[in-house]
């Protein structure tokens, strides 16, 4: 492994000495694989949630070990360290309330960043900068800007970024990319995104003293100052624009993602969305129902020459769409399904359609909608971040993270388009809309010192 420890110096190298935010302090100007069987040493910031099953994915990896982990609420450590570690027979872990502190950890090579939407793109801008290699949770920036400079980082630190993407581990969607792009489906011209999750209200909290153990401040971090309510901390904060994205940059964004990988594009021309928070007088701001429609140019293609992506967000009580029966026993059914949820992929060719769920796809061919190809199977999304690092390889970690930015960025524009109430067009050269000054201010946000994401990377 000389050639990747040569890699690591080299990257890093370079980073020395630049102060990591408004923090003051600087990256290493080395980092290394430590152990016998050259494991990476990973840190996870933000354990609550998903950040458990981050916690086992690498833990149950020969070549990895968690080594620490980092949440702003403290009252999680003893309960994840006992379930976690100690129970399994592993050794304590180093635990940290301020990512900036793990950052300067020496030991660790990688980081897992399983926070809040809004501090996904600072997080681990700084952690490139400390000379980290970084897997960060979808989606990878809260807003169009922050996609923007992580790209920029990660080209400039030259360290693996993943992003959280995790389908495009799986054998399932690399067959299902390569089988539409052979042309088998005939002239692709429209694919489409499903997330029907039942979702009940989330009701109103008042505000209220923040919790023992928890440093509010820090969880805020880029984000306005606003007092303490449990609507606006653990999970619920995806409801809330200062925070999250709603549904459509929560599960959706996985299946924008496959959408847009199928169909071949990365940033349209025109966006048109609309919806509504229905039914419920509570504290959620983002839509729970939500149609957003994409167009991108096709100059290969027949008719108008054009591209369509449609994502949908439904809360509710629905029909499962591609679906022939509620029993779930049809021929050709390929969602993910479950008592409450229909999460997918759909797509549409001149020959033919194709269905897909997180681990099945089947094309069907002609009028008659006959069964043809299909594809099957998971990956490792965790194996595969810690194998791209020990090969100093990028395209093993299956998530590249300019990518990642062209998924989040449809999530991005679509949310404007409805929180503007307006169809956008959109020049993706300039990455710039076309006449609307007033969507142009929604690509970014002021941020709250010292938390900024900064312009210059």
């Amino acid at each position: 492994m000389t050639k990747r420890r040569d890699f690591i110096r080299g990257g890093v190298l370079g980073t020395a000495g630049i102060a990591i935010g408004a923090t003051g302090f600087s990256a290493k100007s080395y980092t290394s694989i430590n152990g016998s069987n050259e494991r990476v040493n990973v840190g996870i910031v933000g354990i609550r949630g998903q950040g458990r099953a981050h916690i086992t994915g690498y833990s149950n990896l020969k070549n990895a070990k968690v080594i620490a982990l980092c949440d702003v609420d403290s009252n999680l450590f003893e309960e994840r360290i006992k379930s976690q570690f100690t129970d399994k027979g592993l050794p304590r872990p180093r635990v940290y309330g301020d990512m900036r502190k793990l950052y300067e950890d020496k030991d660790i090579d990688a980081v897992s960043i399983v926070t809040p939407n809004h501090w996904h793109a600072l997080a681990s801008i700084w952690a490139l900068q400390a000379g980290k290699h970084v897997s960060v949770e979808k989606p990878c920036c809260y807003n169009f800007f922050e996609g923007r400079k992580l790209v920029e980082a990660a080209e400039k630190y030259k360290l693996i970024v993943q992003d959280g993407a995790e389908q495009r581990s799986n054998p399932c969607a690399q067959s299902m990319a390569d089988y539409l792009h052979s042309g088998k489906l005939g002239e692709l011209y429209m694919a489409k995104g499903l997330c029907y999750k039942w979702r009940d209200t989330i009701g109103k909290t008042p505000e209220e003293p923040v919790p023992a153990g928890v440093d509010y401040d820090l969880w805020l971090g880029p984000a306005p100052k606003r007092p303490f309510s449990q609507n606006r901390f653990h999970y619920n904060w995806h409801w809330n624009w200062d925070y999250g994205n709603g549904d459509m940059g929560n599960q959706g964004v996985h299946e924008m993602d496959i959408a847009r990988w199928g169909l071949g594009v990365t940033l349209p021309v025109k966006i048109s969305t609309a919806g509504g928070h229905f039914m419920f007088d509570d504290d959620q701001q983002t839509p729970n129902d939500l149609i957003a429609v994409f167009e991108f140019p096709n100059p290969q293609g027949g008719g108008d020459r054009k591209k369509i992506l449609q994502f949908e967000v439904r809360h509710w009580i629905t029909n499962r769409e591609g679906v022939n029966s509620e029993n779930n026993q049809a021929t050709g059914n390929t969602y993910m399904v479950s008592a409450d949820n229909s999460v997918g992929n759909l797509f549409y060719g001149s020959k033919g359609y194709l269905t897909k769920n997180v681990n099945e796809w089947q094309a069907f061919y002609g009028k008659e909608r006959v069964a043809g190809e299909k594809g099957s199977g998971l990956g490792d999304h965790y194996a595969d971040f810690i194998d791209a690092i020990r090969a100093n390889e990028q395209k093993l970690a299956n998530g590249d993270i300019r990518e990642g930015f062209y998924s989040c960025a449809l999530m991005h524009l679509g949310n404007i388009s409805y929180r503007l109430g307006k169809s956008l067009e959109f020049d993706p050269v300039r990455m710039k809309f076309i006449n609307a000054p007033d969507a142009d201010a929604m690509l970014t946000r002021q941020y709250r010192k010292p938390f900024v994401v900064p312009e210059r990377i």
